[in-house]
């Protein structure tokens, strides 16, 4: 399949000038206009922009699941959840991670066991088809960690199948192999609660006793293949695993009774409030039926909080309704803030003033975030994610944060750009470039013990967050120079990650083109000269992979072949607007790749001020969980109409004042 979708995407290459679309001052500030007013429209009262965040089917499929376990079904609301799943389904019968994506086994058994809960037919042909599916890939026997819990959970197959996971884990000292410290936040906040749940070989309710044995090729009592040996260091994991289970019945009471409340106190701690545990789904489910698995009666404050956090990630709609994995309001504030600054921070000063006033409000001090462990003496500073989230502040919400609150001149901000930086200089790694949430999350050994069939356990340091601290701590060094040697550390990083063909990776957004942007538009500015290779080859990358219509898409099988980097079936107007942005920061304002790829936005815009790009922006964690970010085809075109825009102008003035005549612009 991917030596197919290669072959389809190979056929790139740069647009000719006699293709291009000729666009006018008129025509890009009325899109400008239309973009920037539906944009202003849809800011909350409080301040801040909130878009959706849309997942693959998986999390739809486990609401559902959810109910059932509880035996507490909201059939109008199952019905909606699975007139959304039904659509969704591939031509070949399986259900994708992403639009267009290879079928997953472990998403398809998952939509096929909540369609079945949900009353479909196993004889409709759309269940006979992703029946057909599942059964070709070995069965659901060969679903991912996370689903086989899940069904072990609902009794389809026995506790063997899934990794031994014991509460006493909680136990083990910091310096042992496996510490809850060595695994990225969203690993711990998943796993704590999933530690009593499998321990206590927790069972579904599943009161109309809905069960998918059709789905296994050998009975999973009689399977013997749940836990494949991938390297050397995987086979003495699952050595080890086997080692645990004999010796479970020898753990004394009072031991597992300790570590059962060491757990409990550990996600409790962190259940904040009604925006749940970690504030992301599959964490808040597992605290939600931890809590219930532990005793706590339905009418629990604990309880009734975290089932309000669930249920604030739907999105219901007439027809149809899905469960959103996180909210993302301070992400999108910061960027929304950003394309309306490039467009005139002026004139939009009433909105982001307000805007502003929300982060302030939202920005971290004192919280005991776990952060901590490895930065003890460090004060707070950071954002989160989501509304609140005080235990995980985001490293790269916080560079965006800051360098908007820096760019955009407004008043009183100073005080809550320099806590950020200092906060983000000293969460710098050892080999000088930051991870999402942590501080040198880099234990890989731990990717090959059995729980970690995802390959996502991790929080190490990335291209894409690294170039947004360089591009905060850049912006105020000029000030403060104690942030110089942080920022050097990270240039050495980022030159050390720089591919062979001038591209960057991107761990958060879809994939080459994102990484790409991410850095050129961070060392916009620092004072590294445009001739440098770092801007010249990641530019001749960008335009090398620009499409016959101007602009520019990846698809998200780039994580899976390389040879997909820059490559997709169509173009999307959020990555045009990246690969724009990125060739306006590496000083190729006026190249005829820059102004194509703007024709390519003006083209594409919707009456609406808006455009509408149907697929998948953003890995959650490559190969395994993808999103779309609603809010990236609203303000990535925008930031990216309005920054060519003023470098039109900026040449423009330029010119006059060298006593040029207006009439030789020609593309004004």
């Amino acid at each position: 399949m991917f030596t197919d979708a290669t072959n389809r995407l190979n056929t790139c290459h740069s647009p000719s000038s006699s293709t291009a679309i000729h666009s006018n001052a008129y025509n890009l500030n009325k899109a400008i206009e239309r973009a920037q007013n539906q944009l202003l429209s849809l800011q909350d009262k409080e301040g801040f922009w909130l878009f959706e965040l849309e997942a693959d089917c998986t999390i739809p499929s486990e609401y559902i699941m959810m109910m059932h376990y509880l035996g507490d079904i909201d059939e109008p609301l199952q019905a909606k959840i699975a007139n959304y799943l039904r659509v969704r389904q591939s031509e070949d019968g399986s259900y994708p991670l992403f639009t267009g994506g290879v079928g997953d086994i472990s998403c398809s058994v998952k939509v096929y066991y909540a369609l079945k809960m949900a009353g479909d037919a196993i004889d409709a042909p759309h269940m006979t088809r992703l029946r057909n599916y599942i059964l070709s890939q070995g069965g659901a026997a060969k679903a991912n960690v996370f689903t086989r819990i899940a069904l072990a959970m609902f009794e389809q197959l026995p506790w063997r199948g899934v990794p031994y996971i014991p509460v006493e884990i909680m136990l083990l000292p910091n310096w042992f192999p496996f510490h809850l410290d060595k695994v990225s936040y969203w690993s711990r906040t998943v796993m704590v609660p999933l530690f009593i749940l499998c321990t206590l070989k927790a069972t579904a309710k599943n009161p109309n006793k809905i069960d998918i044995l059709e789905l296994f090729v050998t009975h999973p009592e009689k399977e013997r293949h749940y836990f494949p040996e991938r390297t050397l260091l995987n086979k003495v994991f699952l050595g080890l695993d086997q080692l645990g289970r004999a010796a479970q019945p020898f753990i004394p009471k009072t031991m597992r009774n300790h570590a059962i409340k060491k757990a409990k106190d550990w996600f409790v701690e962190r259940l904040n409030g009604e925006d749940g545990l970690g504030a992301i789904f599959p964490a808040m489910v597992n605290a939600y039926e931890a809590l219930l698995l532990l005793g706590f009666p339905q009418d629990h404050e604990y309880v009734v909080t975290a089932r309000k956090a669930i249920d604030k990630l739907l999105v219901i709609n007439e027809h149809d309704a899905y469960c959103q994995p996180c909210l993302s309001p301070v992400w999108d504030t910061a960027l929304t803030a950003l394309a309306l600054q490039e467009v005139d921070t002026l004139a939009n000063e009433k909105s982001l003033t307000r805007a502003y006033d929300w982060l302030k409000s939202k920005q971290l001090s004192d919280e005991p975030g776990d952060w901590r462990i490895k930065k003890p003496k460090l004060a707070g500073g950071g954002w989160a994610f989501q509304f609140a989230n005080p235990h995980y502040p985001d490293v790269d919400d916080t560079a965006v944060v800051a360098f908007a609150m820096a760019d955009s001149k407004l008043s009183d901000l100073s005080e809550s750009i320099h806590r950020a930086a200092r906060w983000i200089a000293n969460m710098q790694s050892k080999n000088g470039g930051y991870g999402a949430f942590d501080v040198d999350n880099t234990s890989y050994y731990l990717n090959e013990i059995p729980f970690a069939d995802h390959g996502a356990l991790l929080d190490p340091p990335t291209a894409d967050v690294s170039a947004r601290c360089a591009m905060l701590m850049a912006r105020v060094a000029s000030e403060h120079s104690e942030y110089l040697p942080a920022l050097r550390r990270t240039i050495d990083y980022l030159r050390s990650e720089q591919e062979a063909d001038g591209s960057w990776f991107g761990r958060w957004g879809t994939n080459y083109i994102y990484g790409t942007w991410s850095v050129l538009v961070g060392l916009e500015q620092t004072n590294i000269p445009k001739t440098d290779v770092l801007f010249t080859k990641a530019a001749a990358w960008l335009k090398s992979v620009q499409r016959t219509d101007g602009g520019w898409g990846e698809d998200n099988y780039s994580y899976h072949d390389l040879s997909c980097s820059g490559k997709y079936r169509f173009s999307t107007a959020f990555q045009t607007a990246w690969a724009v942005l990125g060739l306006m920061a590496a000083g190729e304002a006026y190249s005829p790749e820059v102004k194509a790829g703007i024709d390519f936005i003006l083209r594409h815009q919707q009456t609406d001020g808006f455009w509408n790009d149907k697929c998948f922006t953003a890995p959650g964690f490559p190969k395994v969980f993808y999103l779309k970010y609603h809010g990236y085809d609203k303000f990535f075109p925008l930031w990216a109409l309005a920054r060519y825009r003023n470098e039109l102008n900026r040449r423009t003035s330029t010119m006059r004042s060298n006593g040029i005549d207006n009439s030789v612009l020609g593309d004004k």
